[in-house]
């Protein structure tokens, strides 16, 4: 049977970031794609001013809807949710709307290069380490990972302290934990830790970065996840998918990456 995937997270009505990239990636991978939008922004946050509508008032009666349809979902897709309260909710849709045996993925996204976004305190933080005990496979970057654990951020380490982090997670969560941004031997990419098991996806490192690659990233690996490739492959996949799309945009597109080019590509192959 196909799977359907709830995905939360906001929406910007410009800019390639959140549900304008999850919706169309999930997609064109074949996967039925349901939303939940927890806000509405004119854009996202890079650009000089933005309008904000916070939809978190509508959830409930977007559940009750929900309910009455007798809506289930085989997977939970959550990427920026920014306030607390959206954590509760989240739990209440894996509480009320899951079908046997749903899958769980949650990217945190609240911090990056060791500092947290604007708008997030370590109260966020705490919530989100009590979030991804429900989570079957965690997305976060290393910033993140180590402010759910406690550990000191470091830019300059080796494979004992990435391992460090990891254990670190698994005493916090049961979920499968592929940890993003790496970097290792002039290498960037994935250290995943699956019970006893770790590995490590290591790529090219580019000269840039990128508004809304991480949710990107978070996308494919989700759908060639549920299309059947292992973990690591899945975090390759994502990875590689990023770095085309960093290729392939321009300076001047300095608000995200043109991933729409690389999924046609991607189509053809």
């Amino acid at each position: 049977m196909d799977k359907k995937i709830l995905t939360i997270q906001d929406l910007s009505c410009v800019g390639q970031c959140s549900l304008t990239v999850a919706l169309p990636i999930l997609s064109a991978y074949g996967v039925e794609t349901c939303v939940l939008p927890t806000a509405v922004l004119s854009n996202h946050t890079m650009f000089k001013q933005w309008s904000y509508l916070d939809l978190t008032p509508e959830v409930d009666n977007i559940y009750k809807n929900w309910s009455a349809n007798g809506f289930k979902f085989d997977v939970f897709l959550l990427g920026y949710l920014g306030k607390a309260s959206l954590m509760d909710l989240s739990e209440r849709a894996f509480n009320e709307f899951s079908e046997e045996g749903a899958l769980v993925i949650i990217d945190p996204v609240f911090a990056d290069n060791g500092k947290l976004y604007g708008g997030f305190d370590m109260e966020y933080v705490k919530g989100m380490a009590r979030l991804i005990r429900r989570a079957d496979i965690i997305l976060p970057n290393l910033t993140e990972a180590c402010f759910l654990t406690g550990i000191e951020y470091k830019t300059e380490y080796d494979r004992a302290y990435v391992e460090e982090v990891l254990a670190a997670l698994s005493k916090l969560t049961g979920a499968v934990a592929v940890v993003t941004g790496v970097e290792l031997g002039g290498k960037i990419g994935e250290a995943i830790k699956r019970g006893d098991k770790i590995s490590y996806v290591m790529g090219e490192k580019l000269p840039k970065s990128s508004h809304g690659t991480g949710d990107i990233f978070a996308s494919v690996f989700t759908a060639e996840y549920l299309a059947g490739k292992s973990l690591e492959e899945a975090a390759d996949k994502a990875s590689v998918f990023v770095q085309d799309c960093l290729r392939a945009t321009q300076p001047e597109h300095f608000y995200g990456v043109v991933f729409e080019k690389i999924l046609k590509s991607k189509q053809k192959d």
